[in-house]
Parts: C-alpha cells; sequence; structure tokens
C-alpha cells in the first residue's frame, strides 16, 4: 500500500507559446496523478533543447545559465514539497503551483474552514442543526475522495464546477446503509450549508469571491403536512391500551396545542410554567434552534396532559415536566399511532407544530403576528408558509366577502330610483 506521493518536475517546450521562431519553456508539476504547468517566461530554439532531459542543450554559456535556473527551480519546488510534507500538509501539483506563484494565504483549504466554522458554531445552534453541518461535511470529504483522489482541496481551487459536480454527486450518490437516498430539498440543503461556510471564508478574507455567485439553488416547492381539526380529535379520543403509544399520542397533541418542537417539549420544567397577566398559565421558554423567547398560553388540551404526567417516575427523575424519550423512537411510534387511528397522512412530530399554526390557531382566526410569536420565528414569512396552506380559511374568507357584496347589491337595488323619482320602499 502506498504511504507517500509521488512527486516530479519536468521542463518541457510550448512551441506555440513562443515568439520569434522559439519555443516557450513551461514547468510541469506532478502529485500522484494531479499535474499542473507554469510559464517560465523564458524561451529556447527547439533545435537546442534535449527533450530527453528536459533541458537545453549545454552548447554556450547562455544555455548552460538557462539550465542553472531550471535545476534552481527544481531544487526550490523539492523544497516547497518538503516543507509541505514536514507540516502534515495536503499536497498537491495545484497547491505547488500557487506556491511557486506566491498565492496568499494557500494554506486554507476546505476542510479547514468547515472545521473552524463548526467549532465557532458549535454553542451558538442547535444540536440537531450542529448534526446536519457535521453530515454536510462528511458529504464534502467524500466528494472530494471520490472526485479529486485527495484528502482536502484549497479554498482557491472552488469554482462553479466544484459545485456543479458536488450537486451530481449528492444526487446520484447510492447510501451503504439503511439512510434514504437523497431528494431534491434534502440535497439543496447541504449545498445552502455549505454556501454559509464559503461565506464565512469570504468573510474572513480566505477566499477572494463566492464561487456561488452563478449558481442557484431550487427547492422543490412543498405544502407543510398537518392535521385538520376533526384528524386531530380523532387522535385525542382513540383510546389506546398500550402504555407507550399511548404517551407518545399524549406528546403529539401537546405540541398540536403548543407549537413546540420536540426538544423544547423535552427540556420543559416546571420553572417554564408561569402565570400571565390574564390569570392563566402559560409556557415560557426559549427555542433550541434560533434562541428566540416562546410564549405560549396553556390551552386546557395541554394542560391536562401535563397534569397527567407530572407525576410520572421518568419526569421525576428527570426533572423535567414530562417523561423524555427519543426522537428515533418517538416517529416510529407515531407511525403506530396514525394506523390505529386510521389516519392516511405520514405522522411526525413536526407535523403537530405545523397542526398548531394551521387547524388551531390560523385557521381559528388567531392573527398571523400571534401566531408568528407563539412559534418563535425571527421572521413572519416563515409563519407566512403556513398561511398559504390553510385552504379552509382562504375559502371562509372568500365566502364572508361573497355575503358582504351580496348585502351591498341588494340594499343598492332597494336604494334606486324609479322612472317617477322616488326611491323604492320595501
Amino acid at each position: 500500500m502506498r504511504t507517500s506521493n509521488t512527486f516530479g518536475i519536468h521542463f518541457v517546450l510550448r512551441e506555440n507559446r513562443g515568439k520569434n521562431g522559439l519555443s516557450a519553456i513551461y514547468m510541469r508539476i506532478v502529485v500522484n496523478k494531479s499535474r499542473s504547468e507554469v510559464a517560465l517566461k523564458r524561451q529556447v530554439a527547439a533545435s537546442d533543447w534535449s527533450e530527453a532531459k528536459g533541458l537545453a542543450r549545454p552548447k554556450n554559456d547562455d544555455l548552460r545559465k538557462l539550465n542553472t535556473h531550471l535545476e534552481q527551480l527544481r531544487g526550490m519546488m523539492a523544497g516547497y514539497y518538503q516543507d509541505l510534507q514536514l507540516q502534515k500538509k495536503v499536497i498537491t501539483a495545484e497547491i505547488l503551483k500557487n506556491l511557486f506563484a506566491g498565492v496568499k494565504d494557500s494554506e486554507h483549504t476546505l476542510h479547514t474552514i468547515v472545521e473552524y466554522h463548526n467549532t465557532t458554531m458549535i454553542e451558538v445552534l442547535a444540536p440537531g442543526t450542529m448534526k446536519n453541518y457535521y453530515t454536510t461535511a462528511n458529504y464534502l470529504r467524500e466528494f472530494i475522495k471520490l472526485h479529486y483522489k485527495r484528502s482536502d482541496i484549497y479554498l482557491s481551487e472552488l469554482d462553479y464546477s466544484f459545485i456543479s459536480k458536488l450537486e451530481h454527486f449528492l444526487r446520484k450518490r447510492q447510501p451503504d446503509d439503511h439512510q434514504k437516498k437523497l431528494e431534491n430539498n434534502g440535497l439543496m440543503k447541504h449545498l445552502e450549508r455549505f454556501h454559509k461556510i464559503i461565506r464565512l471564508a469570504v468573510k474572513m478574507g480566505w477566499l477572494d469571491k463566492d464561487p456561488f455567485t452563478m449558481f442557484q439553488l431550487k427547492f422543490d416547492k412543498t405544502e407543510r403536512g398537518y392535521l385538520t381539526i376533526a384528524e386531530l380529535n380523532k387522535i385525542e379520543n382513540k383510546k389506546l391500551s398500550i402504555e407507550r403509544i399511548a404517551y407518545v399520542r399524549d406528546l403529539f397533541v401537546f405540541s398540536c396545542y403548543t407549537g413546540l418542537a420536540y426538544i423544547d417539549v423535552m427540556e420543559l420544567t416546571t420553572d417554564n410554567l408561569v402565570f400571565g397577566l390574564d390569570g392563566n398559565q402559560w409556557i415560557k421558554t426559549t427555542r433550541e434552534k434560533t434562541r428566540i423567547p416562546v410564549n405560549v398560553p396553556l390551552l386546557p388540551q395541554a394542560e391536562k396532559i401535563i397534569d397527567r404526567y407530572k407525576r410520572h417516575p421518568k419526569a421525576i427523575a428527570g426533572g423535567t415536566l414530562l417523561p423524555n424519550i427519543s426522537n428515533q423512537k418517538l416517529n416510529s411510534y407515531l407511525k403506530e399511532v396514525g394506523d390505529l387511528c386510521d389516519i392516511n397522512k405520514t405522522l411526525t412530530y413536526h407535523v403537530a407544530r405545523h397542526t398548531f399554526a394551521t387547524a388551531v390557531t390560523l385557521s381559528n382566526g388567531v392573527p398571523i403576528e400571534t401566531v408568528s410569536k407563539m412559534l418563535g420565528h425571527t421572521t413572519i414569512r416563515t409563519t407566512q408558509i403556513y398561511a398559504k396552506v390553510v385552504e379552509r380559511k382562504v375559502s371562509d374568507d372568500m365566502n364572508v366577502l361573497r355575503d358582504k357584496l351580496a348585502a351591498t347589491s341588494q340594499r343598492a337595488a332597494k336604494r334606486k330610483p324609479n322612472a317617477s323619482g322616488l326611491r323604492r320602499v320595501s
């Protein structure tokens, strides 16, 4: 098994690049299977060049001086190569070319900026979000190893072609384990995270320009899955004899009436229950994902679930309002809940949050600004996605408008003057 790089410096002629009948001399750098060439701004007659030796034929002092210069360049490049080896840095022909050309910050590689981003963001972003960034980093490593036969790539080598090839790789990639193949929107999320890291490199001066400038992320439009009130009531009222299934159902219903995400529900304690100015109980917490404060009035349906489990041994042991369960188990058991309740929709815990936004609040006339605050959204544009899918609310609003217009038209007809100039009286 080869554990070291193959390295070579060769000097070659390019007859079509020279002037006045002379040929231009290029330095060819070879590292493993990568190669790169550099114009040396020196020329020589083809008849004075030994292709076998890759040097000039030493016929006179000028040609001997040229050979001395070329050997000095060979020695200099060998020095660069050895320095990189001692520093245990990635070595490619392009990297050595950059060193020869004096490219600044050539030590900054793609994985350097990825590692820097993930290290600095670990205290800022939620664990689930960081997990997604780690997955994106793994895909990048796999792609570079497969397509470039290297362990890393310099930031200066990134361009539109790199991103385009990365997209193709992710689109065609077949997982080795039980995971599903990436769908378009999942793929685009990885490219979106990669773009954020690249923008950080630009801001830090590690990269001159953003290679994503001409690349467009194309997400497929999807509607957020949610339950209707009838479906939610069906789940609420279903008698379930299996304890774990009943508990998962209750957790799901709890989020349908609070809008809280999985991680935020699992971290609730008695400290998060407060009495508001209205004299009613509220949940006051901070979203783990965005660190945005969230205040939600505790509806009776959610309050009953808290009362049901507040003395549960697991809740007491964990110091939480509700017994903890892993997200993986929760979503797995929710599929059973859906089957038992004859719900022909794929149930995930996030569907509960969507249901709160649509069927429970917006459809019942709660202003979108209020819903946005309760969901902990950073911008109301995010909440507007939910408003778009509430077709029943749109229909109801238009029916109200239709009735108003009809009533206005009838009143106008009653007031319309007859031929004698007198208004009709009913």
